[in-house]
């Protein structure tokens, strides 16, 4: 079993919901000097599974060598460049090797059963790797079902984020974000093997803050 010590149930989908929120505003842009501070700071709980803990020491360490300005640029390398960065943090990339094709439309579509819509001042696709992040942290804090956030962490996460995160964690121009792939790609990881965990009970639990069964 994932190990949640003295965490309950709920203070644990709290730090589920808390890490997603944190990896989307890493791979939404690059963090502000406040952002890069509290990583410097970061002391990681010793309770924490040996893997997390290694990738969470490993984001600190980094931090702490790192400048604000610097990582800026190094967010600009890997993300944007010129024309593009050197990855493609979109799922329809890795799905399919093009942008906006179908697994970009049964997103959609899916987000709309959930109750989400992308904002206006948003210009990227839905797929991108941060987006889809903040949507788990959003399920998360929400209490949507874990069969719902199961469901979504299968059909529009699991087959190409890991990909994703091994591809950031050896990119060339990745230094600070090498260890920010490690944390996302452990903590996935963590979150496949605490979903296939739990009873059939816990993930056909209906709950109320769920809107439209996925199909």
């Amino acid at each position: 079993m994932i190990p949640i010590h003295t965490h309950t149930a709920t203070e644990y989908d709290q730090l589920r919901g808390d890490i997603y929120a944190l990896l989307a505003s890493l791979l939404r842009s690059a963090p502000t000097q406040d952002a890069l501070a509290w990583l410097q700071a970061l002391q990681p709980d010793g309770d924490d599974n040996p893997d997390m803990l290694k990738a969470w020491s490993a984001l600190a360490l980094t931090a702490q060598h790192s400048k604000t300005e610097a990582v800026a640029q190094e967010y600009q390398d890997l993300f944007i460049g010129v024309g593009r960065g050197e990855l493609m943090p979109f799922g329809c990339w890795y799905l399919t090797g093009s942008l906006m094709e179908r697994p970009l439309v049964t997103l959609r579509e899916d987000l709309k059963h959930l109750g989400y819509e992308r904002q206006k001042e948003v210009y990227e696709p839905e797929d991108h790797i941060a987006a889809l992040c903040e949507v788990l942290s959003l399920m998360v804090s929400q209490d949507h079902s874990y069969s719902h956030q199961y469901r979504f962490l299968q059909r529009h996460l699991f087959p190409w984020a890991f990909a994703f995160f091994t591809d950031l964690q050896t990119a060339n121009n990745a230094y600070f974000y090498a260890p920010v792939g490690l944390l996302a790609h452990t903590f996935f990881q963590q979150e496949k093997t605490y979903f296939q965990q739990l009873s059939p009970a816990q993930l056909n639990t209906d709950n109320k803050n769920d809107r439209r069964e996925l199909a």
